[in-house]
């Protein structure tokens, strides 16, 4: 219903349909052109929640304002997306400068600290690697964990918004404490990340060594 209303939303080059909304399980993005109508929007919607008996969460609706510096200024201001509108409903955040909103488990913003983002990401690691710790595994176990883990709770992030250098750093030093046991290594790391021919850890089929992150844009 979106794609097939009067709203104008973004025209890319390359990219023969405008773009006016994602859509994944319960989670909408719409995007909305300076010209296009926020109360629009909202009736479009309550015809799909009435069509489908489903009902749209108003409150928990997240705004970022697309565009030059000054027009997103204008926007948080206002609460208008365009001077001959009618402001937002209230109950409905405006995200400011500098202010990340969570999408489909990234975060997006104007201005956003991208490291910031990440913490919650690196503690969750920190976590579970000292659980996995417990259990005394052997380097070869710490490998395989490593693997399990730090990519795994790393890659989607990654990919969507990129990893900062530090974070990347930061991770580098997880991950050799933790092949270390958090003692002195007695085996560095660049000798860990060799072919198993050579010394190190990674195996014939490719598996990924310990202490390398995966090569992402980083922000």
């Amino acid at each position: 219903m979106l794609r097939n209303s009067n709203l104008r939303g973004y025209n890319v080059p390359g990219v023969a349909d405008k773009i006016v909304t994602t859509l994944f399980a319960d989670d909408t993005t719409a995007y909305l052109n300076e010209r296009d109508s926020f109360e629009d929007l909202q009736g479009v919607l309550e015809k799909w929640c009435i069509a489908s008996k489903a009902k749209f969460n108003v409150e928990k609706t997240e705004v970022i304002p697309i565009g030059t510096e000054e027009y997103r200024a204008a926007v948080i201001a206002s609460r208008k997306l365009h001077p001959d509108q009618n402001p937002l409903p209230r109950n409905v955040h405006i995200a400011k400068e500098g202010e990340p909103v969570r999408i489909l488990g990234s975060w997006i913003g104007n201005k956003a600290d991208q490291a910031e983002s990440w913490n919650t990401v690196v503690a969750k690691i920190n976590k579970s690697l000292e659980q996995w710790g417990k259990s005394h595994p052997t380097p070869d176990g710490r490998r395989l964990i490593i693997i399990m883990v730090v990519a795994g709770m790393t890659q989607y992030l990654t990919k969507v918004q990129g990893m900062p250098i530090e974070v990347e750093k930061t991770l580098e030093r997880i991950i050799s404490n933790f092949m270390a046991n958090g003692n002195r290594p007695l085996v560095g790391m660049h000798v860990l990340q060799k072919h198993v021919t050579d010394g190190g850890k990674k195996d014939k089929r490719g598996t990924r060594q310990p202490g390398r992150v995966q090569n992402f844009p980083r922000t």
